[in-house]
């Protein structure tokens, strides 16, 4: 609307100095005057072009803050090669206590509903995350409308549900929230939408149905809607299956570090290609390999030597070819 183009206008005017946006600011339309800075906050949910179009909107590379409770493995990989600085917050705010994280097999499902009874007794609130909105004849993999009804006609029929999902009115889901946060229910049966940017620190149980069907970065954020206030919180990846359970849900089990766990991601999925799009999968280096922590430091060394001792790329000009290359590439990640 006019609100909209007078806003962008003031942006490639400089009138604003400041600008705070979401996906809108990787449009064409969107100009910036003079770009310096970018913080890309939640940084693992956005893709590596998406991340180039908007550093594209400056004439030179802008600094850049990408922060994340988990790093992609493409982005570890190249903190680990020296592209990225790293500043890691691992304290808890103050009161807060760590999550109290459990795997549990479809055998033990009645007693994990009792213990969200007592969490809902002692006045707090839980969270119930399904991966689908509706019933998909093609997996037996619940969904929030099913599990809603279910939940309300039998073991919490006495509980006041939510029910909350991506394809509901922006304003409903917002009353929703609203009303869970005024603690108008005791439980949010929910697809992912509150992965993110959601708090509620009455809220002490996160259950994950279907948890092997999530990725290591998925629960995690997902655990992190709890343990946000002064209560012991717990957070419940249900199986759907009585099988042994995968690395990636053992390993999540037993960590609440996001670092430690884009580790593990990194191990698992491989780091993804450091001069490409690809943020996760087979390294496309030629020689060196993840493990060759020797080697990426020599070559660091080296590179820092060169533009130390002010020796001009241009006089080597392969070198010089593939630097300007990759640089914009690396450089956002």
């Amino acid at each position: 609307g006019a609100a909209r183009t007078a806003l962008c206008a003031q942006i490639a005017s400089g009138g604003v100095d400041v600008v705070v946006g979401t996906h809108a600011l990787f449009q064409d339309k969107v100009v910036f005057h003079n770009l310096g800075f970018v913080i890309i906050d939640e940084q693992h949910r956005f893709g590596v072009e998406q991340r180039q179009r908007l550093l594209d909107k400056s004439g030179v590379l802008p600094h850049l803050l990408a922060m994340t409770a988990t790093p992609i493995p493409r982005s570890l990989a190249l903190t680990v090669y020296g592209e990225l600085d790293v500043s890691v917050l691992n304290e808890l705010p103050g009161g807060r206590k760590p999550i109290k994280t459990k795997l549990v097999s479809p055998p033990s499902r009645d007693k994990i509903y009792q213990q969200v009874e007592c969490e809902l007794q002692a006045g707090r609130q839980a969270y119930i995350i399904c991966g689908l909105i509706r019933d998909n004849p093609e997996n037996d993999r619940k969904s929030v409308e099913t599990e809603y009804k279910k939940l309300k006609n039998s073991v919490f029929g006495h509980r006041t549900i939510g029910l909350l999902h991506g394809k509901m009115k922006p304003n409903e889901k917002d009353r929703v929230m609203q009303d869970f946060k005024d603690k108008k229910y005791d439980i949010l049966v929910s697809t992912t939408v509150v992965e993110v940017g959601v708090d509620v620190p009455n809220a002490t149980v996160m259950m994950i149905e279907d948890a092997e069907q999530f990725g290591l970065s998925q629960l995690h954020q997902l655990r992190g809607r709890v343990g946000r206030g002064k209560h012991q919180s717990y957070c419940y990846l249900m199986m759907s299956t009585n099988n042994k359970p995968s690395e990636r849900l053992r390993e999540i089990e037993r960590s609440n570090d996001g670092f430690y766990l884009a580790e593990v991601d990194m191990r698992l999925r491989g780091p993804g290609e450091i001069y490409g799009r690809m943020q996760h999968g087979a390294l496309n280096l030629q020689i060196a390999t993840l493990a060759d922590t020797k080697l990426i430091a020599r070559a660091q060394k080296a590179a820092q030597a060169f533009i130390a001792s002010g020796e001009n790329l241009a006089d080597y000009p392969d070198l010089a070819r593939e630097v300007r290359r990759n640089q914009r590439l690396t450089t956002l990640n």
